[in-house]
């Protein structure tokens, strides 16, 4: 008796139990569709990701692989800091044929002006070594950030080291050809890079230089160079590049020319004690030695400078020796 009373009790249970949940589910279901898209990486970036993802020719999601997408930090931006709010694009207009383009589009040609782009980044990254950035060549150009950096890449090619010299051949094409010269700087190996002795960024020194001049750019490396010496060589002392040059040369140690031709050019032959340009057996046969092996530097050893006494031959010319 008591087993025939428990059952009916139990059914009621279970019936008044699934009633319940039907009554409940279908407002489950609808709390879940009410409840916004959660971010995926930047805060706010639901309205931008439920389009744009990684199947995309540009995979936008990399940015979380990047300073860009540091969550922790207050300082990251979010997708409308440098796209602007973009209302129109993100909810289509009903009479719009095509999605309007947001309001901020970074690229080379077919991109936002190019102040436009350019104040997105630098609303953030001013002052430091963009501080001369509005006087630069670059942005005098309307060279844009863009055209050298890759926001939403983890590799940004401008960055690297063994990448950025490619980045910047791309604008500068008649370096490709003095970078791969016999005698050159270790770019290709990623030794040196093109940000070394220059910052793109814009500077006070000319050519966009590091440093305030060409000398204390050379200097930074080569600081045996730098002196002071007690007999000085006048071109040394005003610019590096009169006898060298930095990208890349046919002769040695990055000369423009090979002694005793580069010397010639401001040295007159007359002003020698023999004539630097008669070969072995001619008419003063004693200037051999002025143009075999390393030529002027056979006898002039010091050419940036010495400590040396001074040696004044007749013709009134320094010599400078180890």
């Amino acid at each position: 008796m008591k087993r025939g009373r428990t059952l009916p009790a139990a059914a009621l249970q279970a019936l008044a139990l699934a009633l319940g949940l039907a009554v409940i589910a279908p407002a489950a279901h609808a709390q879940e569709a009410k409840k916004p898209r959660p971010d995926m990486i930047m805060k706010g970036d639901a309205a931008c990701t439920r389009c744009h993802d990684e199947t995309e020719e540009y995979p936008v999601l990399g940015i979380a692989k990047t300073r860009h997408g540091v969550r922790a930090d207050a300082r990251t931006p979010t997708c409308v800091s440098c796209h602007g709010q973009s209302e129109t694009h993100a909810n289509k207009p009903p009479d719009a044929k095509e999605r309007p383009k947001p309001d901020r589009i970074f690229k080379r040609a077919t991109g936002s002006p190019a102040e436009a782009q350019n104040q997105a980044c630098l609303t953030c990254h001013q002052g430091g070594k963009r501080i001369h950035w509005q006087s630069s060549m670059h942005a005098s150009r309307d060279v844009t950030c863009a055209s050298c950096h890759q926001v939403h890449l983890a590799h940004d090619r401008a960055r690297d080291k063994f990448t950025q010299a490619e980045t910047c051949l791309a604008c500068h094409k008649e370096l490709r050809a003095q970078i791969n010269r016999p005698s050159r700087h270790p770019i290709r190996e990623g030794k040196v890079t093109c940000a070394d002795c220059h910052n793109p960024h814009g500077s006070a020194g000319p050519k966009n230089m590091v440093r305030d001049n060409v000398n204390d750019t050379c200097y930074a490396c080569h600081m045996e160079k730098r002196g002071p010496f007690v007999r000085n060589h006048q071109p040394v002392q005003e610019n590096c590049a009169i006898c060298h040059n930095p990208h890349g040369t046919t002769a040695p140690n990055l000369l423009k020319q090979r002694p005793p031709f580069l010397c010639q050019s401001c040295h007159e032959p007359t002003g020698h004690r023999s004539s630097p340009g008669s070969f072995p057996g001619g008419p003063t046969s004693t200037s051999a030695a002025n143009l075999v092996a390393r030529g002027c530097v056979n006898c002039h050893t010091n050419i940036h400078g010495t400590n040396n006494p001074l040696d004044t031959p007749a013709s009134g010319q320094r010599v400078f020796r180890r």
